[in-house]
């Protein structure tokens, strides 16, 4: 029901946006009054209410190229393998050397993966990069079957095994765990695909340490409470229809109110940039707004485990947690070297939450640990801007060359 509403709304609306961007097509015609204040305003206004929609496309990755001794190089993308639910994505350059090879593990938590778009451009000037590019779960059809928290292990370990022996692996975010458990498994399984070297990015893995607001919001209700107000069907009409799904138009809800000041005057500050042609600060809030409303659902088993197993019961970092109904053992990882990253100002992974990874994996030598703490920046700094690029990538890539 919930969905269906949406989905009516949405198709309701349409004609509404339709007709703004028919009147900005027209740009031609509002060359005159365009120039005045009452015509500046009028296409301002046409421009928000024509963005007054969700997507459920995922954004291109738009990353053409990347400097290599100051010289541009064209970066090559491209679908390596095509699992149900995930492509498994490369992105690649001409190099005279072989380069170390490093899959980004996206988050599955209501965007797409070409969130980390600036994670991936950035990687890509020392190494060849693979990233999980999650499908939208509304567009999976039914027989394809279920997907939860033990799958999602699976496809760590699968696209990892596809890459090849010698790689490396970065999670961010809410996968830091299911990667954890990943690395864990194939070191006691002694798989000759683990990884050389893991680094978990402001991720979960105990959320007990400096509880933030969203752990409060995983905890504060039974698991009954989030199947039943926050589950809903994908309508018959959609690929995917009949499957069940948490809807990334749910979580965009929640995460908007949670900051509602900051976005009502993101979109005042668009308007007036609309108004006075200063069109370089508008792109700006508009690419952000872009990638921020394409929204991605969540398969219904893997959001409900991960509240369940990550937020709620803590179970990795209890030692509680399973895979495949045998306990994770951590203490396995022997010879993949750690890197934990952490953000001053994080409100969604708070401090101490990811380097609780360092006493959990007890079996690597002193040398083979390393924790990076990043003054000045939030959740989203931790892997893009200026301080990403300038601060806490080095980190990363000395990591990678020393253990390749």
């Amino acid at each position: 029901m919930l969905y269906r509403a949406y989905q009516a709304y949405s198709e309701a609306s349409e004609p509404i946006r339709m007709m703004a961007r028919a009147g900005l097509s027209l740009g031609p015609l509002f060359t005159g009054i365009s120039e005045v204040g009452f015509g500046k305003h009028y296409v301002a206004a046409l421009e928000l209410i024509s963005r007054t929609r969700l997507s459920h496309a995922r954004p291109d990755y738009r990353i053409e190229s990347t400097l290599v001794d100051g010289e541009p190089v064209p970066v090559h993308e491209k679908v390596v393998a095509s699992l149900p639910f995930c492509n498994l994505v490369r992105f690649s350059k001409e190099s005279a050397a072989p380069q170390p090879k490093m899959l980004v593990v996206a988050p599955l938590s209501g965007h797409f993966a070409t969130l980390l778009r600036e994670t991936v451009r950035t990687l890509v000037r020392d190494h060849e990069v693979y990233i999980t590019d999650w499908k939208n779960a509304r567009d999976v059809p039914l027989e394809e079957g279920p997907f939860g928290f033990d799958d999602y292990v699976d496809y760590i370990i699968r696209c990892l095994e596809l890459i090849g022996p010698g790689a490396h692996v970065l999670a961010v975010c809410q996968p830091c765990v299911q990667t954890l458990a990943a690395v864990a498994v194939m070191a006691e399984q002694r798989n000759p695909a683990e990884p050389r070297s893991m680094t978990l990015m402001a991720g979960p893995v105990d959320v007990r340490v400096n509880p933030s607001k969203v752990n409060e919001l995983a905890t504060s209700k039974p698991i009954e409470w989030f199947e039943d107000n926050l589950i809903a069907h994908v309508p018959d009409h959609l690929p995917g229809g009949g499957r069940r799904v948490y809807p990334g138009f749910v979580q965009l809800t929640a995460f908007v109110s949670m900051n509602m000041d900051r976005h009502v005057k993101a979109h005042r500050d668009l308007y007036e940039h609309l108004s006075a042609g200063r069109e370089a600060e508008a792109k700006a809030i508009k690419s952000f707004y872009d990638e921020y409303f394409a929204v991605l659902d969540l398969p219904a088993e893997f959001y409900l485990e991960t509240v369940k197993t990550v937020f709620q019961d803590a179970s990795l970092a209890k030692g509680e947690l399973t895979y495949r109904g045998k306990k994770v053992d951590p203490r396995a990882i022997r010879r993949t070297a750690l890197l934990t990253v952490e953000g001053e100002r994080d409100d969604i992974c708070s401090v101490g939450q990811t380097a609780a990874a360092h006493l959990l994996c007890n079996g690597l030598r002193p040398h083979l640990k390393r924790h990076h703490y990043q003054v000045g920046v939030g959740h989203y700094g931790t892997f893009s801007g200026r301080r990403w690029n300038g601060q806490i990538y080095p980190v990363i890539r000395n990591l990678v060359l020393a253990m390749n």
